[in-house]
């Protein structure tokens, strides 16, 4: 009696180890967290769609929304998110160095080419004597805004004007337009009330406006201002920041790129 009690003691145990390494085996190792602050489109886009990819690389991607472009930052240098992902590197450079910041770029992604949006106009002849321009009410975009319409001839700055451009540094303007600077999220919704507008990318995405089909004159492709993801700086070389970059800059994240936004984004990698 005492000999089968003892092999059924050791058989139990036995199915007891058994059991237990195969619930070790099926059981995933603990997912470590990313929380990344976006813009809705196409950056939130962009990192859905290599979510699931880093969850296989031990990343659970999180994703908090943001409308404008001052709070992401500051949520970021607060240690209230991992890194950002709404900007270029001009205004990401500006910024840090006026707030006092301590943020880097991890690398860049893509380039959503700024353009000049009109309700009704076909061409840049067509902006009225006298027209109003809203554009960015930021330094950066205020100045890629008037550099962008300077190309196009619409207006010439002074030389040394440089990207942080703002109308000050206008010498000459033939139609004599006025320049209104509103916060840049809101310019699609003032193009009914103005004559023109000069609208960042993801905005006009996001109001269904596409640079290469809707604009009257847009930004090259040799554009400075590639789209980044932000992190705490000295920590841009961990491995989970190695891994995002990695994942962003995928044939498969290009190639959707290309496919799915008619040139009104750019891959920069």
């Amino acid at each position: 009696m005492k000999k089968i009690l003892s092999l059924a003691l050791i058989i139990a145990l036995s199915l007891s180890v058994f059991v237990g390494c195969a619930s070790t085996e099926e059981t995933p190792a603990e997912l470590e967290t990313l929380t990344i602050g976006v813009s809705p489109e196409p950056h939130a886009t962009l990192i859905s769609l290599v979510a699931d990819n880093l969850k296989e690389e031990g990343i659970e991607i999180k994703t908090i929304e943001f409308t404008d472009y001052v709070k992401p930052n500051h949520a970021l240098e607060d240690g209230e998110i991992d890194a950002n992902f709404f900007q270029h590197e001009p205004y990401l450079d500006d910024f840090v160095a006026k707030e006092g910041l301590h943020l880097v770029s991890a690398g860049g992604v893509h380039v959503e080419p700024m353009a000049l949006y009109a309700n009704g106009l076909e061409s840049i002849d067509d902006i009225p004597e006298g027209g109003e321009i809203a554009i960015p009410n930021d330094t950066v975009n205020g100045g890629r805004a008037l550099l962008l319409l300077q190309e196009n001839g619409l207006i010439t700055l002074n030389e040394d004007a440089g990207l942080e451009a703002t109308e000050n540094d206008i010498k000459d303007n033939p139609k004599n337009l006025t320049f209104t600077a509103l916060e840049a999220a809101t310019l699609p919704r003032v193009l009914g009330e103005v004559d023109g507008a000069v609208i960042n990318g993801n905005y006009a995405l996001e109001a269904g406006l596409n640079p290469v089909d809707d604009g009257l004159v847009i930004e090259g492709k040799e554009s400075p201002y590639v789209n980044i993801v932000a992190v705490r700086e000295g920590e841009e070389n961990e491995e989970k920041f190695v891994k995002l970059m990695k994942a962003l800059q995928s044939d498969e994240v290009k190639a959707y790129i290309e496919e799915n936004y008619n040139g009104g984004v750019v891959p920069a990698f």
